[in-house]
């Protein structure tokens, strides 16, 4: 049974008092045993929650009775486990960090295209598709076609935009741009500022991916694979149903079956994300972290503690498996240029 209802929401709207806004809105999450991550910043709100139907509901209602929220999207599927262990809310100088100034997504975001619309636009040989997600969402699925900026980081964006807009480039001479990304929110502040780098028209996925896979049926899809998510459903299918993929509690990376295989896998300890970041130590730590786990697990604790932890040491392993990628890619590229030489 699908107890929990999961609400992904975002808006970008002025908000200069969004400090102010921290404490009440925790308040009314908790007293409706509501948990997951909200995101406060000048320039608006996002985030992911999740809790019994009636505490969610009741959460939007709070955040849409303020004037400025009153048109808040928001994206529902259900999970029949909590997905969160806690309730967050954070203030942040970005909803959604990218790290460029003088832009407004709420006024400069590119055009909305529909589910309805998204796959005429895909067959546009006019058009490059571009997915706006790191690159290890995008090795759990993507659109056909589209193109793959291989950033470990939104904050990488921009970067990659000016490099394939020079000769040569994915970008370079086009006129038509379609952005897409999981919920809408990294594709909005990602065509606004394409917008403010001179493309006139930019698209994108309204909804982002999750709209799509909720609104349009497997047969006539154009994705293909699954959709990563930030949760501990870890991916999703068609119809949003939970996902075959699992999450490595060493680096908190997505792993496939078939990464389950590696002789690189070991459950609480390595995938092969983040094997060769293993060292000695850290592998003795992983150890007693998930014996750890297993002794909570059969007193039926959740052990907050350790799952601090747990996220203090996937930061450390996501970071070392980011730089392990970038490393790899820039001897490919230097590979790629002594073979043109």
């Amino acid at each position: 049974m699908n107890a929990y209802l999961i609400a992904a929401l975002y808006k970008f709207v002025s908000l200069p008092d969004f400090k102010d806004l921290r404490e009440p809105l925790l308040d009314v999450c908790e007293r409706n045993d509501v948990k997951g991550t909200l995101l406060l910043a000048h320039e608006g709100i996002n985030g992911t929650i999740a809790g019994p139907e009636a505490g969610i509901r009741a959460v939007l209602d709070y955040l849409r009775a303020d004037p400025r929220m009153a048109t808040l999207d928001h994206k529902e599927s259900w999970a029949p486990q909590q997905p969160f262990y806690r309730m967050k809310v954070k203030l942040k100088r970005e909803i959604v960090t990218m790290g460029v100034s003088n832009i407004d997504p709420e006024t400069m975001a590119g055009e909305y295209v529909d589910s309805a619309g998204w796959n005429k636009l895909l067959d546009d040989p006019d058009v490059v598709v571009v997915d706006c997600r790191n690159d290890y969402e995008v090795a759990v699925g993507t659109f056909k076609s589209a193109i793959n900026p291989e950033t470990d980081s939104f904050s990488e964006f921009p970067q990659w935009v000016q490099q394939q807009s020079q000769r040569g480039g994915v970008l370079a001479g086009k006129r038509k741009v379609a952005m897409f990304c999981t919920g809408g929110i990294r594709c909005e502040k990602s065509t606004a500022y394409l917008k403010s780098q001179g493309f006139d028209e930019v698209y994108h996925l309204q909804g982002g991916i999750l709209k799509y896979l909720e609104e349009v049926p497997a047969e006539q899809s154009l994705w293909e694979g699954e959709c990563f998510v930030f949760d501990e459903r870890v991916s999703v299918k068609h119809g949003l149903e939970v996902g075959s993929y699992e999450l490595c509690r060493a680096c908190r990376m997505p792993v496939s079956a078939e990464d389950k295989q590696s002789p690189q896998y070991e459950q609480g300890i390595s995938c092969p994300h983040c094997f060769d970041s293993l060292t000695d130590e850290k592998r003795e730590r992983l150890l007693e972290r998930q014996r750890q786990i297993e002794l909570a697990r059969q007193r039926r604790e959740q052990h907050i503690g350790i799952r601090v932890e747990i996220k203090k040491e996937q930061a450390r392993a996501r970071a070392e498996a980011a730089r392990q990628r970038a490393l790899e890619r820039q001897r490919q590229k230097q590979e790629r240029q002594q073979k043109g030489a």
